[in-house]
């Protein structure tokens, strides 16, 4: 299936005013007046995904004379960020947006003055996301055309996907283990687009650049020092991060299609041979490219746990205007070769508990939970699995027959199918009606631990289903989409 990232964000520590890595403050100037620039999902189930981790890596408003001093990181990489003239402004006064973020997220003792600051800046120029976005990434270009070529030809979907990266980030700067994990993730996944530690403070400086831009009543020194200060704990983080698996995995997998099967006029089961040994768990996904669509790359789940010949398989369907989508599904053939990114996700069994899996599969979402499923038949717990299977219809349900099989070889496995449209019985004896209302109906869950895996409308009513019964938040499984990061990866 189409897999979304998983994208908790955090971080941490206020940092050194002194000592700032690759970024100096400079004198605030009075502010400017902005003109609009010329420009330069999510998955779940049934719908293609946008890869949160972003592409690769813009520039400042106003350069200054001279460069500062290189820096060198933790990883001993040195890279140059040439100093800015800030755009400086009086304080602004809270408007109702700011105000309505600060009820949605309480600024409480806890919250360092660095996180008060971005979320004032943020909360000014979310209305005016659109601009910023296109500001950032033409400042980029212009400014750094030679990081033109590690993006997409076309920008149309990838635009917004690196500066919300970075602003889910630098939101988040109070929870270092979060910003880590999430940062980490990164870091690894943007060795894929030949992304280099030099690259870092190109971005810095562009991401300055826009918000100094269109921040105009929230953007002085301090605003700008806690954003850098917040900008170069992320870019350590991800250079770190990638210089470490860099030592241990390729940037990327080359793989052989060795099978395709066509199992609807729009769903195909697609099977690759890796070139070298792929380490990964049941239940994660992996980012995808083809060669039909160079840098453009989308997650799909694998399908099946590892397996011992090394195969990979990945359920796949096509969407209107999906670069990927279509090409896997209706494009390749066995002998074509594919790219594959580095594993990623955290919907994966716990191995040292027996406690109950009740799994909300909906659409092509099916896909990691077949392969959870095999993971427990091989570990050789008897421990109970329950599976809600969802889709529109009996024949959107393209990988029945193989669940069912699995529920006839395992007497611990229950498998339902649940259709929206038509009667409930048949010769699947489906039942009729919405997955999560489906769920609603058998139980008690309480004592079971619970994956989601759909289309991202989905996972939230299956959520919200789960906790209805009582399953607690905290065993309840899924790989968030990038909407879902972005209200609270």
């Amino acid at each position: 299936m189409d897999a979304p990232t998983t994208a908790s964000a955090g971080n941490g520590a206020d940092g050194d005013s002194g000592a700032w890595s690759w970024f100096t403050p400079s004198p605030a100037k009075s502010p400017e007046r902005h003109t609009e620039a010329p420009e330069g999902h999510d998955p779940g189930g049934d719908e293609e995904s946008a890869d949160t981790s972003a592409q690769s890596p813009g520039p400042a408003a106003v350069e200054s004379p001279a460069p500062p001093p290189a820096d060198r990181t933790a990883s001993g990489r040195t890279a140059t960020l040439p100093p800015r003239r800030a755009v400086a402004a009086p304080p602004a006064p809270e408007s109702a947006l700011e105000a309505s973020l600060r009820t949605q997220r309480p600024a409480g003792p806890e919250a360092s003055a660095d996180a008060l600051l971005i979320r004032r800046t943020m909360a000014e120029i979310e209305p005016v996301a659109e601009q910023v976005t296109s500001y950032f990434y033409a400042l980029l270009f212009v400014r750094h055309p030679d990081l033109r070529q590690l993006f997409p030809v076309s920008m149309d979907e990838q635009r917004d996907r690196l500066f919300k990266a970075l602003l889910t980030a630098a939101q988040r700067v109070d929870d270092d283990a979060s910003l880590t994990d999430f940062l980490a993730h990164l870091g690894r996944g943007h060795r894929k687009y030949g992304t280099q530690p030099e690259h870092y403070p190109a971005v810095g400086e562009c991401l300055l650049g826009a918000l100094a831009r269109y921040a105009t009543l929230s953007w002085d020194d301090q605003a700008e020092a806690a954003w850098i200060r917040a900008y170069t704990k992320i870019s350590q983080i991800m250079i770190d991060a990638a210089a470490e698996d860099e030592a241990v995995a390729p940037a990327w997998w080359d793989a052989e299609v060795v099978a395709h099967e066509l199992r609807t006029s729009d769903v195909a089961i697609v099977t690759v041979r890796p070139d070298q040994p792929y380490p990964f768990l049941a239940g994660q996904y992996t980012s995808v490219e083809t060669p039909w669509w160079p840098r453009v790359w989308r997650h799909y789940s694998f399908a099946a746990a590892p397996r011992s010949d090394g195969l990979l398989s990945f359920h796949v369907k096509a969407v209107p205007a999906g670069w990927v989508s279509g090409a896997l599904v209706h494009r390749a053939r066995p002998g074509d070769v594919i790219r594959l990114g580095p594993p990623g996700g955290s919907m994966t069994v716990d191995h040292t508990t027996d406690n109950g899996l009740l799994c909300l599969g909906g659409g092509t979402g099916i896909a990691p939970i077949k392969a959870m499923v095999e993971d427990v038949a091989e570990h050789g717990r008897r421990r109970p699995v329950e599976v809600f299977y969802g889709a529109r219809s009996d024949h959107d349900l393209y990988d029945i027959e193989t669940m069912l099989r699995l529920e006839q070889a395992h007497p611990w496995l229950s498998v339902r199918p649940v259709v929206s449209s038509g009667p409930s019985g048949g010769a699947l004896n489906s039942i009729s009606g919405r997955l999560p209302d489906a769920v609603r109906e058998y139980g008690p869950w309480g004592e079971y631990d619970a994956y989601v895996s759909g289309p991202p409308g989905m996972i939230r009513s299956g959520v919200d289903a789960l906790v209805g019964v009582g399953v607690p938040s905290n065993r309840i499984r899924h790989d968030a989409v990038e909407e879902l990061v972005a209200a609270g990866e």
